[in-house]
């Protein structure tokens, strides 16, 4: 039945009418007028549910039911913002984790390193600007393949090479990995033939390295230089052979993860004014962490690369020992010996065999006199070592470690003249050829 509804009743209050709505199954509120207020209890009787203010009746349970009402609103409001900052506050620590990844490398940089070595990234850079005059072109002593190198002199007096990375073709992300390399390699390893880091600065212009600078310059630029090269005799050149040895045998064998150079040549390879060598540029040096592949990009200069980089991308120290024996024996003949490999290298049996019946002494360097005694007993090991290095077979070729501790054995005199050996007498020594 329908909630009562008397309201036609409600208009005339001078004379109330007598109220009796019992026996009709009625339900609801009652109308507040004065005719039902002062009805009696009988006149209500036997009626589903009504309520209202009059005697005998149930109060109105508006107030009760308007209380749940709130209540129930209340619950879902604080319910919905509980869930919205649980929303914000997941979105927040996501966003959070991905900025603080981004940052890592950057964070890396210009606190850690710097820490290492006493500097203040923040001032070095400055201090760098304005030594180059940002960069100017009058202070750039050398370009590489992944940065130019700049001469600055700090005004703590001391003078520093700087070098400052290339935008790749690839983007920043890909010169950022070519710097964080570097700094990763060359943080790690303490040797008298690997040139210092003293730090870097990483900043959203420039990515710079900066190390120690070396007034002798690059190999290749003293072996162009007609005057610096003829000064540059025999027992120099024997001892800048043994010093890339030394270093490349600290890297491969002696550091706590083994550090492959990737990019020994010439003009890696820099002195001091004692003509001291320290290799240089690790742009492209990789650790050897054994859980993880050996298998990269190509890298390296070409003419310096192992021959098997041509067909296969994994990189192993067997490829720095080749790089080695190229540069050992461009110091000893004061050139490329491109023109050298390819004749011992080559399947043509004229060729091959004209190059083996080639006196040693006329691959030499033409510049100096031919040498003698102990210092010839030097060169021939030095081209003996340099060919055994460059054996096609990966395998083939020696250890540094042993490339090292041979060039480091007191030799015996030669049992005959130098001019009267041949090139196949150097590599058959061996067993082998190229």
């Amino acid at each position: 039945m329908e909630d009562f509804d008397l309201d036609f009743m409600s208009n005339d209050e001078t004379e109330p009418p007598l109220i009796d709505v019992s026996y009709n199954e009625l339900e609801g509120p009652i109308p507040n007028q004065k005719a039902f207020r002062e009805a009696s209890d009988e006149a209500f009787q036997n009626n589903k549910g009504l309520c209202g203010n009059a005697t005998g009746l149930k109060a109105f349970p508006y107030g009760k039911r308007s209380n749940k009402f709130v209540f129930k609103i209340l619950i879902l409001v604080l319910a919905s913002i509980f869930v919205i900052f649980i929303i914000v506050g997941v979105l927040r620590i996501s966003c959070q984790r991905v900025r603080n990844i981004e940052a890592k490398p950057s964070d890396i940089q210009n606190d850690d390193v710097f820490a290492i070595w006493s500097f203040d990234g923040k001032m070095v850079y400055e201090n760098i600007i304005e030594a180059t005059e940002e960069f100017d072109s009058k202070y750039c002593i050398g370009v590489g393949g992944y940065g130019s190198v700049y001469k600055a002199e700090l005004p703590t007096s001391q003078v520093v090479a700087m070098k400052k990375l290339h935008p790749l073709p690839n983007g920043e992300k890909s010169n950022q990995k070519t710097f964080i390399s570097e700094i990763q390699a060359l943080t790690e390893i303490r040797h008298r033939n690997i040139v210092k880091l003293y730090g870097f600065c990483s900043h959203p212009r420039h990515s710079l390295l900066i190390y120690e600078y070396l007034e002798g310059g690059s190999l290749v630029h003293l072996l162009n230089n007609e005057e610096q090269a003829k000064a540059f005799n025999w027992i120099k050149r024997g001892n800048v052979v043994k010093d890339v040895a030394n270093a490349l045998s600290y890297m491969h064998h002696d550091c706590s993860l083994p550090i492959i150079h990737r990019d020994i040549s010439s003009k890696n390879v820099l002195l001091d004014l004692e003509c001291v060598a320290h290799i240089s540029d690790f742009g492209t040096a990789r650790l050897l962490k054994l859980d993880s592949s050996n298998w990269t990009s190509l890298a390296g200069t070409m003419g310096y690369m192992a021959p098997e980089l041509a067909y296969t991308m994994e990189i192993n120290e067997k490829c720095d020992v080749y790089s080695f024996g190229v540069l050992a024996l461009e110091i000893i003949m004061g050139k490329h010996p491109g023109d050298l490999i390819s004749s011992l290298s080559s399947s043509l049996p004229s060729s091959s065999t004209f190059t083996t019946q080639m006196p040693l002494n006329d691959v030499l360097d033409q510049r100096l006199s031919l040498p003698i005694n102990k210092v010839a007993s030097d060169v021939f090991s030095i081209a003996k070592i340099a060919i055994a290095c460059l054996q096609t077979i990966p395998q083939s070729r020696p250890t540094m470690k042993q490339v090292s501790q041979d060039l480091s054995t007191r030799k015996p005199h030669l049992a005959k003249p130098l001019h009267m050996i041949t090139l196949g007498e150097v590599v058959d020594v061996r067993g082998s050829t190229v």
